[in-house]
């Protein structure tokens, strides 16, 4: 019998675009699966970085460009919960929100269009607007050049033929239907993902324990645990999402922790690289970003 406490109607606050649509509808089929008789709709919400493509993410102001306005509908009523890429999350949940649960995470790895790094010609123009892949790339290929590359993920794609390659998130297109475009797929030990890169985060409000109960349901504990050690990382690193920085974690077979990352201190400066290991996620994820930071002082 079902708890005359727990909701039957929720609401998912999500960004309009395709990409954050299906993840917002694969959480609402999570939801359907954990609770056969709960009727979830979404509210879509159009976000200052959604709206203004035409200038780089890092100038708009990088914490929270594409979650702000999606919290908003949450604290506001509009929503019961949000779905966020966990890429675009700033590291430190905000005021009056609950981090609720990470399901299954999908593919964290960059992947790019159009030629495979090691093909591209000397002096290739690589599209992408991201500090962190441009940092790794010049790191790998100091030859390439850049250029800015935003929208959404059509408007990327239709964009690549005037570039030698872009680069993208390899669960974006995975979720789209669209691997066929892929030329190469970068593994994270030699190219490290955005922080939360390829999972999910489901936020609502905090002081609502039957609904966080509801949600716990769509928990995955191995994922929460690598995301929570990559976000550590990036909140001793200041939280925001824009830095020249990337992490990547797994859990071992002995239940310990292994944790990759990376800190750039520009696209074209110094970066510094590790890998290290530990049991609990906070701490190994606060001590990476230490490591990584004292290393680029001393160079």
């Amino acid at each position: 019998m079902a708890d005359p406490a727990e909701p039957t109607r929720l609401r998912i606050a999500t960004r309009a675009s395709q990409l954050a649509v299906w993840q917002a509808e694969h959480v609402a089929d999570l939801l359907r699966a954990a609770r056969p008789g709960v009727e979830v709709e979404l509210v879509r919400v159009t976000t200052e970085g959604d709206r203004r493509t035409d200038v780089p993410l890092s100038v708009i102001g990088g914490k929270g460009v594409f979650a702000t306005e999606v919290q908003s509908a949450v604290l506001e009523g509009r929503a019961e919960l949000a779905v966020h890429s966990g890429k675009d999350l700033p590291a430190v949940t905000g005021e009056g929100l609950h981090l609720a649960a990470v399901p299954r995470r999908g593919d964290p790895r960059d992947a790019l269009v159009g030629a495979a790094l090691d093909d591209l010609p000397e002096g290739a123009v690589v599209a992408t607007g991201s500090i962190r892949r441009r940092a790794q790339l010049a790191d790998l290929r100091p030859d390439l050049r850049f250029a800015e590359l935003r929208g959404n993920m059509a408007t990327r794609l239709a964009k690549a033929e005037h570039f030698d390659a872009i680069v993208v998130a390899a669960a974006a297109l995975g979720r789209l239907g669209l691997e066929q475009h892929l030329t190469e797929v970068l593994p994270v030990e030699r190219f490290i993902p955005q922080v939360a890169q390829g999972a999910l985060v489901v936020e609502c409000r905090a002081g609502e324990p039957e609904l966080a109960a509801l949600l716990q349901e769509l928990e995955d504990a191995t994922t929460r645990r690598a995301v929570d050690a990559e976000r550590a990382f990036l909140a001793e690193l200041g939280g925001d999402c824009t830095l020249p920085a990337g992490a990547h974690a797994r859990v071992l077979d002995d239940g310990g922790l292994e944790l990759r990352a990376v800190l750039a201190a520009d696209v074209r400066g110094a970066v510094a690289r590790t890998v290290e290991r530990g049991d609990d996620p906070v701490d190994l994820g606060t001590r990476v970003a230490r490591t990584l930071r004292a290393q680029l002082a001393d160079r």
